[in-house]
């Protein structure tokens, strides 16, 4: 894939651009918004990685807003700092297709891009996801399972989110550990078998077929009955 990173920290970018080319990716880097535009409106890329906070006048969401306004496609994932739900919102509506948080681990980083280069141009944002009859709204933070609506708490919803957009993938501890709970080290809690059990009640428990699996001394994986 032939990627275009926009981020304006040093050692950010570094880190970045390296994983990324050891993947085999082709990979280009801005420092800035302006630079930024300039390569994504000029040059085809199959994904662009997109900071928030960007120098050269031009933030991140004016610059994806641009694009979208020029009828350029290119899936886009923010990589941001700004991680309240309000953040992630404007950034999807702006025309963003995915968002990862930072501190992140470059693995999940990796994932996703990967994963937007599949989709390809022109499908638009990533609004909504469907696992079966589980549906996720990224907009409205709505979760309903056979059309019934289904309340979860901020950390229960991060948590369905991450297992939805891995759904059919074994997803490790350490997986959830680093895009759930942004910890880089295990704390040697039960802290993630509580919120799975939890998630589990509300997802599983009042319908005829689980959803949630236990995949024995590997994870979890989120799958429909015959996916």
């Amino acid at each position: 894939m032939r990627l275009l990173l926009v981020e304006d920290d040093k050692d950010v970018a570094g880190f970045v651009l390296k994983g990324l080319r050891e993947a085999g990716h082709v990979a280009e880097h801005a420092d800035n918004g302006r630079d930024g535009l300039f390569l994504a409106a000029s040059e085809p890329f199959d994904a662009i990685i997109l900071d928030r906070m960007l120098p050269g006048g031009i933030d991140g969401l004016r610059l994806l807003e641009t694009l979208r306004a020029q009828d350029n496609h290119t899936p886009v994932l923010f990589l941001s700092a700004l991680g309240q739900v309000d953040d992630r919102v404007k950034g999807l509506k702006a025309g963003g297709d995915d968002y990862l948080t930072k501190p992140f681990a470059f693995s999940e980083l990796l994932a996703r891009v990967e994963a937007l280069g599949r989709r390809g141009k022109g499908e638009g944002p990533l609004t909504r996801l469907v696992v079966g009859d589980l549906e996720l709204d990224l907009l409205s933070r709505a979760v309903k399972r056979a059309g019934q609506k289904i309340d979860l708490q901020p950390r229960e919803f991060r948590l369905l989110e991450y297992l939805m957009r891995h759904a059919g993938q074994v997803v490790t501890r350490t997986m959830l550990l680093e895009g759930v709970w942004d910890y880089h080290f295990d704390p040697q809690t039960n802290v993630i078998d509580v919120h799975v059990s939890r998630l589990r009640q509300k997802i599983d428990k009042p319908y005829p077929t689980g959803l949630i699996h236990t995949v024995r001394n590997a994870g979890y994986m989120l799958r429909a009955e015959g996916s």
